[in-house]
């Protein structure tokens, strides 16, 4: 028999350790299965459904089984019902999160699908295998069993690690999680299962050997385990190779004295965290069943962020129950006063089996039919609200999550009684222009964000076009400078000086009226020669290197 495992990613970047898991779990435990009985195709949902309805044809696969979630689920079902079409004889089956909660309509609804394995999937997908190479005729729904953790094989080999080359390596130490969040089927499964350290530790040895650029903990909430957390965190740190970065979903107010020492001794970049607050309205928290001490998180990601060596990611949900638009704005404004290198702002998804699904009616919550199931509604926030925050998020990822304005934001940050404020300001501004509809390059991005200060506050106009120029430089040695940037012809004499002594021409020396380099704090209006150094750039968010070469009594002569 050949069987066919079926991943569907967002990105090309992303891999999918489920099916790898499931064909590694049975050539594992039962040596009678040949390796090449058992193979996988993955694709992302950007590719046209022809072009994997070819790929999946060309591979002859007798049974097929496809890996489902609520970002591919729609791509699936369209794809799996071609396949029974060109394949007719082939057996279909379906297993993932997405079909495991209603898995008797999904049957009703797609009939060419002959099986669905829900719950956890190596038991299933095991007996599957067996039944089927018997010649037994298998059907309905298979109810997966919790395997052991020290039982699931490790899916990367000497041999298989080039074909990861450029993507991320997904990888778990545990399944469950301790808490019972309303929106997360994680609650559905509290019990938390550890994988025995000894093998997180040559598991972690291979990622250190083979130089992996990121290996991203798929554990939902690392560090419940404190022995466990401290074990790898230590480990990590003391076998660092330099170059792999581990990232890590943390509850930011679990960290203990420990856990934040080792951390502030990491190597820049050797660790990333992702912290879930979701909303800072105690109401909401109590409401969705969530446990968090606020001013701790607030008081770890601060120590954290002094550290100056750890990318923080802070999450927030909109479309929580009791969060309207005033309560919203004020969780935003909580969260990006702790100023985390990227602040996520998401949208209420409600998952199949979650305990959020069962609320739907309580908190008159209209969500899209299909997936991925996002709010559209609640009774405390409007669409009109949604289709608000969906500008906000947008204006969001562009400008402060692209780390590209970390100088000028600050300084506009000023002009407004709330960071919520600025975002929803620019989104008008992004929307009244047209650049939702006609997106602006990244280059052209800096000149959107001086005409929006220029609407904003005009007589500082001139600090704006520094700033801008500053951050400009700060991310890269531009080839063309822009138009509202100083003319440099008049410090031409005094820049080339600094190169005939010696300056690396690589590096890109400009002149400022202005010290808004330090701290977004203007100083007095003297000319300062400032020098990018690109062959040293912060390995955490990788902007140049800055020195002020002096400051100018005339055009061509330094103090």
């Amino acid at each position: 028999m050949k069987f066919l495992l079926v991943a569907v990613n967002t990105k090309f970047i992303h891999s999918n350790p489920a099916v790898r898991v499931l064909r590694e779990y049975v050539l594992s435990h039962d040596p009678s299965v040949p390796a090449d009985e058992i193979g996988i195709l993955e694709s992302t949902i950007n590719n046209s459904y022809e072009e994997v309805l070819s790929d999946i044809y060309l591979k002859k696969p007798e049974v097929v089984l496809f890996s489902c979630y609520i970002w591919n689920w729609a791509f699936i079902k369209k794809l799996s019902r071609e396949v029974a079409k060109v394949l007719p004889e082939a057996i279909i089956w379906a297993g993932g999160p997405e079909v495991s909660f209603d898995a008797e309509a999904i049957l009703a609804e797609c009939p060419w699908i002959r099986g669905i394995m829900t719950g956890e999937g190596e038991e299933s997908f095991l007996f599957l295998v067996q039944a089927i190479r018997r010649g037994e005729d298998v059907s309905g729904i298979l109810r997966g069993e919790d395997a052991a953790m020290g039982q699931l094989p490790f899916i990367y080999t000497d041999e298989s690690i080039a074909a990861y080359q450029n993507k991320i390596l997904y990888y778990e130490t545990s399944r469950g999680c301790p808490f019972s969040c309303s929106y997360c089927l994680s609650s559905v499964k509290g019990n938390v299962r550890l994988r025995p350290w000894e093998m997180v530790e040559k598991e972690l040895a291979f990622f250190v050997r083979h130089r992996v650029k990121q290996v991203k903990f798929t554990d939902r909430t690392f560090n419940c385990d404190h022995v466990h957390c401290q074990r790898i965190w230590k480990w990590i740190k003391e076998h660092d190779n330099g170059v792999t970065n581990f990232h890590f979903e943390i509850a930011g107010d679990l960290l203990n004295e420990d856990e934040i020492a080792l951390l502030s001794g990491m190597r820049p970049n050797l660790v990333q965290l992702e912290i879930g607050v979701q909303s800072t309205n105690p109401e909401t928290i109590t409401e969705i069943r969530r446990k968090m001490d606020l001013n701790k998180l607030a008081s770890n990601v601060e120590k954290i962020r002094s550290f100056g060596n750890i990318h923080q990611h802070l999450d927030l949900i909109a479309g929580l129950p009791y969060e309207d638009l005033k309560s919203f704005r004020k969780s935003f404004d909580d969260v990006y006063r702790m100023k985390p290198d990227q602040l996520q702002l998401g949208f209420l998804k409600v998952l199949k089996g979650s305990y959020m699904a069962e609320k739907v009616a309580d908190y008159e919550i209209n969500y899209t039919s299909e997936a991925p199931y996002e709010v559209l509604s609640t009774k405390w926030l409007s669409f009109a609200d949604v289709i608000r925050l969906k500008k906000v998020e947008a204006v969001l990822e562009l400008f402060y999550n692209s780390r590209q304005f970390t100088v000028v934001l600050p300084l506009l940050e000023q002009c407004f009684n709330s960071s919520f404020d600025l975002y929803d300001r620019m989104a008008e501004y992004y929307e009244a222009e047209g650049f939702f509809l006609n997106s602006p390059s990244r280059a052209y991005r800096y000149q959107i964000l001086l005409d929006f200060a220029a609407s904003i506050e005009p007589l500082h106009i001139d600090l704006y076009r520094e700033a801008l120029t500053f951050d400009l430089y700060l991310r890269e040695k531009a080839k063309s400078r822009p138009a509202f940037a100083l003319d440099l012809k008049p410090y031409q004499k005094v820049i080339r000086q600094q190169y005939d002594e010696g300056l690396d021409k690589r590096c890109h020396v400009d002149v400022f009226s202005y010290a808004v380099w330090e701290d977004g704090a203007p100083k007095l209006p003297e000319k300062a020669l400032v020098a990018f150094d690109y062959e040293k750039k912060d390995p955490l968010d990788h902007n140049a290197s800055v020195t002020v070469i002096g400051y100018l009594q005339e055009e061509n002569h330094l103090l």
